[in-house]
């Protein structure tokens, strides 16, 4: 490990780099990006770095892990651990989506009272929000302090929110504030995970394996946001606290796993920390993603609320911080977002598709679960308190897809390059979607199911190897910060995906929804002013009711007493399994049609722009990025094909 350049440096993070280092990568060679640091800065002659100058016994734990040679099975390491970590973070993102039944009762809240809706969408965006501003800032304090510290500090955070969620010593409004506040806190934890896993892998993996190893990485993330469904309705049903307590043994584990074996091998680049830029992003992104996650709710006499000053407001004025933030950005030496990296043909066009990607798998995710639990699970006897475990069950084949072509397509990628998969996993999306929307609303399962496996499969097609075309395109010294954009990319379309599906599918129900609803609800006894009065209410009362299993007809009507007035068989039958679905499959299918209708051309967008990325040249981490005359940066083109 002596420092024997020739260059103002001896041994440097990647090998042979400005002198003739010797570093040693983790399968052996130092031409990758993987090979652990050497010694340091040499001196003018390239002498031996500081740290080997250092008396052993001064070395921090830091210095003696990176003057340690990497154990050959190290990249394996970091893959199960940073796998590890994003199953839990992405399954913590959604595992309360099915469980909030479970949580509000726990807690005694009602979520659809007047005034309490706020908690409900907090309840569910509140981690979405945090994800998707915070991870490009955290991959940026990765590249500059390492990725590894950043992880492990996040894994720590995470484990402490975990343990905290499962305390909740609080009831009503306050136990409600108290999961909200520390579901943000956990989602910070869970950011770091996420904003720094891939750089690691990308670090430890040489790029022959890099696509595989991404691969793995990324399925196991998209796919824990099904799991975490399933999950959910499982562990409801023993205690609503078990929807936390899961994931303490798993981040205390993880936490203590990481800080053990994982080690930086890359340079940490030191600079300053670009506080306008990241004020600016933070607070831009952050209110135009609230102002969206409030134009669902109505306004007025309105079913959404996209007329609402206050929504307006949040979504110019977070375009305009955004758009102040670019104009920062190119003006700044040492930015959080790297806009020069779009410049790079793979990177622009990877991260686009992976935007309306993450739109359109957001939008299917929340869609199927209305679907199936407002309509085609009470239509074959379920009742709906049960119907969100059944269906997290019934939506596996999704992830069995995400499973089965990840890793695989991964794999194949580093041999044959990403377009050919990537594009045609994104085309089987959009055929899915097509299919769908063809689909009767009260299905056969086994053609629902093939639907759910051929969307699966697309997407695992498409997200491994689209990950390791944008994380090898760029310099390794930006990994950090281009994993961290490529993260918020697609956990800022998770969150769109909520605002843009919900309104469009409110927008169609209220086009249908309130005459068929009060001449059903006329032809069960209900007096005709009363129906009309319920058929008027905004149609997202009616989704969020199915969105927590609750029956919809029972919670319209329940305020109203016309239920305690109609006869025994009017009243079983308006509170039954089958009068909602079957009342509500026109407007609900009309709905779907322009939903996934949206979600197709997104994937054939997507497709688009995946045929456009070029066949980039990778680094393989064999010297830092060129500089041009002014010392900037000369970030590389895609080749086209």
């Amino acid at each position: 490990m002596s420092g024997n350049g020739n260059g103002p440096q001896g041994n440097g993070p990647h090998g042979n780099r400005n002198g003739n280092g010797n570093g040693n990568g983790a399968d052996g060679h130092g031409n990758d990006g993987s090979g652990p640091r050497g010694s340091g800065k040499a001196g003018k002659d390239g002498g031996p770095g500081a740290t080997e100058r250092k008396n052993p016994s001064r070395l921090t734990r830091a210095e003696r892990m990176r003057s340690t040679p990497v154990p050959a099975n190290y990249k394996w390491i970091a893959l199960s651990n940073t796998t590890l970590g994003v199953l839990i973070a992405t399954m913590d993102a959604s595992i309360v989506i099915i469980s909030l039944p479970a949580i509000f009762r726990g807690i005694g809240l009602d979520p659809l009272a007047p005034g309490n809706i706020g908690y409900l969408l907090w309840m569910i965006l509140g981690y979405l929000l945090v994800s998707a501003v915070l991870v490009v800032v955290l991959g940026r304090l990765g590249d500059m302090f390492g990725r590894v510290k950043i992880y492990n500090l996040g894994f720590l955070i995470f484990a402490a929110a975990s343990i905290a969620l499962s305390l909740d010593p609080l009831t009503g409004g306050g136990g409600a504030l108290w999961l909200i506040l520390w579901r943000i806190v956990q989602a910070f934890g869970g950011s770091m995970l996420t904003a720094n896993s891939a750089a690691i892998l990308t670090d430890a993996f040489p790029s022959r394996q890099r696509g595989m190893a991404l691969g793995i990485n990324q399925i196991t993330a998209l796919a824990g946001q099904f799991l975490g469904l399933l999950a959910g309705g499982l562990l409801a049903v023993i205690d609503w606290r078990a929807v936390f307590w899961v994931s303490v043994p798993i981040s205390v584990t993880g936490t203590i796993w990481s800080y053990l074996s994982l080690r930086e091998t890359a340079s940490g680049r030191r600079g300053r920390i670009d506080w306008w830029g990241n004020i600016t992003f933070a607070g831009g992104a952050g209110v135009l993603l609230a102002g969206i996650t409030y134009g669902i709710q109505p306004y007025g006499g309105d079913a959404t609320g996209w007329g609402n000053p206050m929504v307006l407001a949040g979504l110019f004025g977070g375009v305009f911080l955004l758009a102040l933030f670019c104009f920062i950005e190119t003006r700044v030496e040492e930015p959080m977002f790297q806009l020069a990296l779009f410049k790079v043909r793979a990177f622009a066009a990877g991260n686009i598709a992976a935007l309306l990607t993450a739109i359109a798998r957001g939008g299917l995710q929340f869609m199927l679960i209305i679907w199936l639990q407002g309509i085609w699970l009470p239509l074959h006897g379920y009742d709906f308190e049960d119907t969100p475990l059944w269906a997290g069950i019934f939506m596996l084949p999704l992830t069995c897809g995400f499973l089965i072509a990840g890793p695989v397509s991964g794999y194949l990628s580093d041999r044959f390059g990403a377009r050919l998969f990537s594009t045609t996993g994104l085309l089987l999306v959009a055929a899915s979607f097509f299919g769908l929307l063809l689909l009767p609303v009260d299905f056969d399962y086994t053609l629902f199911a093939l639907l759910l496996l051929l969307n699966g499969l697309g997407q695992g097609m498409f997200s491994s190897p689209n990950t390791s075309s944008i994380m090898g395109s760029v310099p390794p010294e930006y990994r950090g910060v281009a994993s961290g954009m490529r993260s918020t990319f697609q956990n800022s379309g998770t969150a769109l995906s909520i605002g843009v599906f919900f309104s469009l599918m409110v927008s169609g129900l209220a086009a249908k929804l309130p005459t068929t609803l009060s001449s059903g609800l006329q032809g069960q006894g209900v007096p005709a002013g009363t129906a009309h009065q319920v058929a008027s209410l905004p149609p997202v009362s009616t989704l969020f009711a199915t969105f927590l299993g609750n029956n919809p007809i029972q919670h319209l009507l329940a305020p109203t007493g016309v239920l305690d007035r109609v006869s025994t068989a009017q009243r079983h039958a308006l509170t039954g399994h089958r009068f909602f679905p079957q009342l509500v499959s026109g407007p609900f299918h009309h709905g779907l049609a322009i939903v996934f209708s949206v979600a197709a051309g997104m994937a054939l967008v997507s497709a688009v722009a995946s045929v456009l990325r070029g066949r980039h040249q990778r680094d393989d981490g064999q010297s830092t990025s060129k500089k041009d005359e002014k010392g900037k940066p000369a970030w590389r083109k895609a080749r086209s094909s």
